[in-house]
């Protein structure tokens, strides 16, 4: 018995030795300081940030007719252009072509695709479908706070002494008709709506200026607003029915025009 006692602790004293001889562990902070490039690893943007910043970018300039429909658009002069890789333009390219806005041809390149005026109809009476379904949402959905959020942004252009020009009054368009899906509740038909919206206002930028009317627009999206701050679903859903009829109106006035004067120029 005192032979196994006596082998027994002078195991025990061997391991403490080993264990006192061995470098204590260095904390996570102090290993992570030693490793070779980890900052520069982690000031590398992530990939897929290079392709949304190059998907957004890129469909910014074809909606305010920086890249014109018809354009062919070349993946190394876009790549300089924004000062990403060719990697990330051609992965956003690919996206832009799955929503309409591009098409890549085989062996000739990527172009700019044109909307046609049956097209724009189309995406109205999508817009109509989806948006107004939105406004109804974000009757339920929206806080006092959203509300009166929705209420400025629709008053946004209102005092403007000689009208805004055309990027203000997109600009203001836009912000609030996301906001207005934004108070929805639903990622889904937001992320839809954008879209569609976007492909309407590259037309916007095309011919609808001809016909902008600001007060009417205003009027409408503050209808929109006040039934969405009062929780009135019912009726933001029918406002913003009223409010894309008026565009497709607005629209059926260029078509007439068309037939009898011919297509105006692009500006």
């Amino acid at each position: 018995m005192s032979r196994r006692m006596s082998r027994s602790a002078a195991s025990r004293r061997t391991a403490a030795a080993t264990a006192a001889r061995r470098p204590k562990p260095r904390s996570g902070k102090a290993r992570a300081a030693k490793v070779p490039g980890i900052h520069s690893l982690k000031a590398t943007p992530k990939p897929n940030s290079l392709v949304a910043k190059a998907y957004e970018a890129i469909k910014e300039k074809i909606i305010t007719l920086y890249f014109l429909p018809g354009q062919y658009l070349n993946e190394a002069a876009i790549s300089s252009l924004l000062d990403v890789g060719r990697t990330p333009v051609h992965q956003a390219l690919q996206r832009l072509a799955l929503e309409g806005l591009v098409e890549v041809m085989p062996r000739k390149g990527v172009v700019v695709l044109p909307d046609s005026i049956s097209e724009i109809i189309k995406i109205l009476e999508s817009r109509a479908a989806v948006e107004s379904e939105l406004a109804k949402a974000a009757a339920v959905n929206a806080t006092l706070e959203d509300g009166k959020e929705l209420i400025a942004l629709a008053n946004a252009t209102r005092n403007a002494k000689s009208g805004p020009g055309m990027d203000a009054f997109i600009a203001a368009d836009r912000a609030f008709h996301r906001k207005l899906a934004d108070c929805s509740g639903n990622p889904v038909l937001r992320d839809f709506a954008r879209q569609l919206h976007e492909r309407s206002i590259r037309y916007w930028y095309l011919h609808l200026w001809q016909t902008m009317d600001v007060p009417a627009t205003t009027r409408q999206h503050v209808a929109i607003a006040e039934a969405v701050a009062r929780r009135d679903g019912a009726r933001a859903a029918a406002a913003m029915r009223e409010h894309i009829d008026s565009l497709k109106a607005r629209l059926a006035q260029i078509q007439h025009a068309n037939r009898r004067f011919g297509p105006p120029a692009v500006r």
